[in-house]
C-alpha cells in the first residue's frame, strides 16, 4: 500500500509539472486545452504524446538561419534587401496596390523581398511540372539544388535520379535534401546510388530510434528546386507516380505547381541554404554563384513575386500571417483550394468575416480524402462557414491536393502549405505570392474549372444531417490541433 501511495504521489506529481509544461510552453489556447485534457483524461500516454509530439520548437528553434557569420555583412545583407523591395515597390507599385500592406509585413516578418522582373508559369499536374523540371535540370551550367517531402524510387523518380547523375557526372554540382520521414522509401536504394554516382544528399531531420517521434513531427514539407540561382519550383506536387495522369485506372490526382525565373528564385535559395548547412552540416556562405546580379528585364515578363517561409525554426507563424493579410486586404473575391482544411480559431474569423462583409469566398477540399480522420475533422468547420455564406465545393474527380489562393483576381499564392495546424506550427513550408493580375486570373480561371468536377455543399443538406455524424466530426476536431 505505502508503495501505491508513492506511486500514486509521483504520478500526481509528474502531471502538475506537465500540465505546467504545457500551458507555458503552448502558444495556441485551443492546442493547449487539447494537450491539457489528453494528459489528464489518459494516464501516461497523454504524457508520453506531449513529450514526444507537444514540444514548441518555435521557443528553442531548431536551426539558426542565418547564412551571414560576419553581423556587419549580415546586416548589410538587410539592408539591401529592404532597399531592393522599396525600390521594386515604388517602380512597380501599381502591381502591388491593394496589396502593399502585406508585402510588407512579409518583409519585416523575415526579410523576404519584393522582387520584379520574373517569369512565371503555373504548372498544373504531374503531367506539366516533371517535363519542365526535366528540362531546366539538363540546362544546369552550375548547380542544382533540390529539396523534397516525398521523393519516390518509381519512374519519375529514377528519370529525375537518372537526370541529377548525368549533370554531376559533367561537373554540374548536384544538392538533394530529402525528409526522412516522407521519403523513407529511397534511404536503402536511391539516395546510396546516387551518393555513389556524385550526388550530395541528406536526410533532413535525420529520424533514430529514440527520437523518433519527436523529429517525425517536425517535416520538412517543402518541395523545391533551384537551378544556377536563377530558376526554381515550388508548389504542392512531390516527387511520384501519383502525380502524373496518364489514363491509367488509378486515382486522379489534381495539384498545383509553379515555375519561377528571375530573382524571386533566390529567396528560395536562401531557405535551401539553410537548410543544407543545417543538415549537411557545412558552412556554404552566400556568393555571386549561388545569388547571381539581378538581370535587366527582358522581354516583357515583369512579375512581382514574394516568398513565404516559416516552420519551426521561425520567430512567427510567416505563411499564416500573410493568408490572414491577404483575407483581411481582399475587396471582392477568395478562392481557396486546399486538401487539408482545419484553420484553426484565426483563419476561421477572418473567412467568416469576409464573407459577412459581402466578399465571395469559396473554398474547394476533398470529397475523396486519403485520411478519415483528418477529412473529420474539417467538416467540423463547415457549418460556421456554410452559415456565414462560404460556398464550399468538394472536389469529385479524384484527389485535390493544390494549395493556392486567389483574392481579387489581384494575387495569387501557390505553395507546399495547407490550411491546418501542421502546415502553420509544425512542419518547414514555403509558399509563392504573385501581385501579378494575369497570373491571378489563370489561376482563378482554373479555380473555376475545378469547381466543375465538384459538388456545391447545400446548407440546408448540410445542416440537417444526423447528430451522430456531427458529433463524430467535432470528436475529431477536439484532435485537429494534434493532427
Amino acid at each position: 500500500m505505502d508503495w501505491l501511495l508513492i506511486s500514486e504521489i509521483i504520478y500526481v506529481l509528474l502531471l502538475i509539472f506537465v500540465c505546467l509544461r504545457i500551458i507555458y510552453d503552448t502558444r495556441s489556447t485551443t492546442k493547449t486545452l487539447a494537450y491539457l485534457l489528453f494528459a489528464i483524461f489518459v494516464p501516461f500516454l497523454g504524457m508520453l504524446f506531449y513529450f514526444f509530439f507537444g514540444i514548441n520548437y518555435r521557443h528553442r528553434k531548431m536551426y539558426s538561419k542565418k547564412l551571414y557569420e560576419n553581423d556587419d555583412l549580415a546586416n548589410k545583407f538587410r539592408h539591401d534587401i529592404v532597399q531592393y523591395s522599396e525600390l521594386t515597390f515604388k517602380e512597380n507599385g501599381n502591381a502591388v496596390i491593394g496589396n502593399k500592406e502585406l508585402a510588407f509585413m512579409i518583409l519585416k516578418d523575415s526579410m523576404s523581398p519584393l522582387t520584379a522582373k520574373n517569369s512565371l508559369k503555373l504548372l498544373i499536374n504531374g503531367e506539366q511540372k516533371f517535363p519542365e523540371v526535366l528540362n531546366a535540370i539538363k540546362s544546369a551550367k552550375h548547380h542544382i539544388h533540390i529539396e523534397y517531402y516525398i521523393y519516390e524510387d518509381d519512374e519519375i523518380g529514377a528519370e529525375i535520379k537518372r537526370a541529377l547523375i548525368e549533370k554531376a557526372k559533367e561537373g554540374i554540382t548536384v544538392r538533394f535534401i530529402y525528409d526522412d520521414f516522407g521519403s523513407r522509401s529511397i534511404r536503402k536504394k536511391l539516395v546510396p546510388q546516387l551518393v555513389e554516382n556524385g550526388v550530395q544528399a541528406f536526410p533532413f531531420l535525420k529520424v533514430h530510434f529514440m527520437l523518433f517521434a519527436n523529429r517525425l513531427n517536425y517535416r520538412n514539407h517543402r518541395k523545391i528546386i533551384v537551378i544556377d540561382g536563377v530558376t526554381a519550383f515550388v508548389g504542392g506536387i512531390n516527387v511520384s507516380d501519383r502525380y502524373i495522369n496518364n489514363g491509367s485506372d488509378k486515382l486522379y490526382w489534381r495539384d498545383t505547381h509553379l515555375r519561377i525565373d528571375g530573382p524571386g528564385a533566390q529567396y528560395l535559395q536562401y531557405l535551401f541554404l539553410c537548410d543544407w548547412n543545417f543538415c549537411a552540416d557545412e558552412l556554404l556562405q552566400p556568393n555571386t554563384d549561388f545569388f547571381p546580379p539581378k538581370p535587366a528585364q527582358t522581354g516583357n515578363d515583369n512579375k512581382i513575386v514574394q516568398i513565404a517561409a516559416s516552420g519551426p525554426d521561425s520567430e512567427s507563424p510567416t505563411i499564416l500571417f500573410s493568408i490572414i493579410q491577404a483575407i483581411n486586404l481582399a475587396t471582392s473575391e477568395i478562392l481557396i483550394t486546399s486538401p487539408y482544411f482545419i484553420p484553426g480559431e484565426s483563419l476561421l474569423d477572418a473567412l467568416i468575416i469576409a464573407s459577412l462583409s459581402g466578399i465571395s469566398v469559396k473554398l474547394l477540399v476533398p470529397g475523396i480524402s486519403d485520411s478519415i480522420l483528418v477529412n473529420s475533422a474539417a467538416r467540423s468547420y463547415y457549418s460556421e462557414l456554410l452559415n456565414a455564406g462560404v460556398e464550399i465545393y468538394l472536389y469529385q474527380k479524384g484527389f485535390v491536393h493544390a494549395k493556392t489562393m486567389v483574392t481579387d483576381k489581384k494575387i495569387a499564392m501557390v505553395g507546399t502549405a495547407n490550411m491546418d495546424f501542421r502546415s502553420f506550427d509544425l512542419n518547414f513550408e514555403v509558399n509563392a505570392i504573385a501581385y501579378d493580375t494575369a497570373i491571378a486570373t489563370e489561376l482563378s480561371d482554373i479555380f473555376y474549372r475545378d469547381l466543375k468536377d465538384a459538388l456545391k455543399i447545400n446548407p440546408v443538406y448540410w445542416n440537417s444531417r444526423p447528430m451522430y455524424k456531427k458529433l463524430l466530426e467535432k470528436a475529431a476536431r477536439l484532435l485537429s490541433p494534434l493532427l
